[in-house]
C-alpha cells in the first residue's frame, strides 16, 4: 500500500515539475514510469528487462544517442532525479549512483561512440 501511495505522489509531483518547466523531458523510460528519458536520446526497446511486485522491482533499460555525450546525461540526471526523490550518491568512473527509499538506481555508460547508457533500478542489497 505504501508503495502504491508513493507512486501516486510521484506521478502528481512529476506533473507539477513538468508544468513548472523544471524537468526537461517529454517521455519516461519504458518500465520506469518515474524516471524521465532525456530529450535527444532513444530507448533501445528490445533490451528492456522489467519484473517485480509491490515490494521490489528490477528494471534494466538501455538508451543511445549519436548527438549527446555522457557528460550531458550526467548533468541531466544529477539535476533531475533529486526532484523525483532520488539522492545522488556519487560517481565512480562511468557509473552514477542514486538511492531512494529501499531502491538504488545506476546509470552506466556502456559505450562512448555511439553513446549507449544502461539504467538499472533494483532493491538495495
Amino acid at each position: 500500500m505504501k508503495k502504491h501511495i508513493y507512486k501516486i505522489i510521484t506521478i502528481c509531483g512529476l506533473s507539477i515539475l513538468f508544468m513548472s518547466g523544471k524537468v526537461w523531458a517529454t517521455t519516461f523510460i519504458e518500465g520506469l514510469e518515474d524516471v524521465p528519458l532525456m530529450e535527444g536520446v532513444t530507448q533501445i526497446q528490445k533490451d528492456t528487462i522489467s519484473f517485480g511486485n509491490e515490494e521490489s522491482r528490477f528494471v534494466e533499460a538501455y538508451f543511445t544517442s549519436s548527438r549527446i555525450g555522457f557528460k550531458a546525461i550526467e548533468n541531466f540526471y544529477v539535476k533531475t532525479l533529486p526532484q523525483l526523490g532520488w539522492t545522488f550518491q556519487g560517481k565512480n568512473g562511468n557509473t552514477l549512483l542514486f538511492y531512494r527509499e529501499n531502491e538504488m538506481l545506476e546509470i552506466v555508460r556502456e559505450s562512448a561512440k555511439p553513446l549507449e547508457v544502461r539504467i538499472t533500478v533494483k532493491n538495495k542489497l
